[in-house]
């Protein structure tokens, strides 16, 4: 850098790609998307997630991926965080199970509990 102009505005353009990450969503759904993850089908689960999103038009709604999520023998693993609710953890998720928990957690609020971590260590 040779100006304080430069530096203004790398901070400039700094400020505005943090801006474009906070999109103002209020749930989270992550994909655990490391190899584990991919080789127990999390691309398939993470295509359906964005599409039924996107089909259902759910403006407050953000789905990400991740890296290693820690628990690869529950792969594919899908977290969804809520405002002001505890992080839900679901394992072992396809296809249909992920459209599913769009529809009951997502849209209604109820969560599916037989996709859950807690159900599968019983």
């Amino acid at each position: 850098m040779k100006s304080l102009d430069e530096l203004k505005k790398l901070r400039d353009e700094s400020l505005k790609n943090m801006e474009m990450r906070d999109t103002g969503k209020e749930i989270r759904v992550v994909v655990g998307m490391a190899t584990c993850g991919i080789a127990a089908g999390a691309r398939p689960v993470l295509s359906s997630l964005v599409e039924e999103v996107a089909k259902r038009n759910l403006k407050n709604v953000q789905v990400v991926q991740t890296g290693c999520i820690g628990m690869c023998i529950y792969e594919p693993i899908v977290e969804v965080y809520a405002p002001d609710k505890e992080k839900v953890t679901y394992v072992h998720i396809d296809e249909e199970k992920a459209k599913r928990i769009i529809a009951e957690h997502i849209v209604n609020g109820n969560v599916v509990n037989e996709y859950t971590i807690g159900a599968v260590e019983k």
